[in-house]
């Protein structure tokens, strides 16, 4: 298993904890659109730093990045491994051909 995988695990697993006793708990509990939205602020804080250029304050947005979105698949139910399936899925083929394959493109 992969550090991710570990961190989908526990994220789950707070879906049930007290709010007061868990930051993620609390996120959850506060919906999905609200997981979302601090998602959008955790991305927003990266592409400032990779603005920026500082290699440390980027690889610690992208940690925030990542952790918030896995949150905010928890909070819809949406498995990392199905998304690692969407991707392994792309792997291999072209982003422009990909992106004309999608419907409405």
């Amino acid at each position: 298993m992969s550090i991710l995988h570990d961190l989908a695990a526990t994220i789950e697993a707070r879906k049930t904890a007290d709010p007061e006793s868990s930051w993620t708990a609390k996120l959850l509990a506060k919906g999905p659109e609200k997981c979302a939205e601090k998602f959008g602020e955790e991305a927003v804080e990266a592409i400032i730093e990779a603005v920026k250029g500082d290699q440390a304050k980027l690889t610690a947005e992208a940690g925030d990045v990542l952790y918030h979105l896995l949150v905010m698949l928890a909070a819809r139910d949406v498995a990392l491994d199905d998304v690692l399936d969407e991707l392994a899925r792309r792997q291999g083929t072209s982003g422009i051909a990909e992106k004309a394959a999608r419907p409405g493109s």
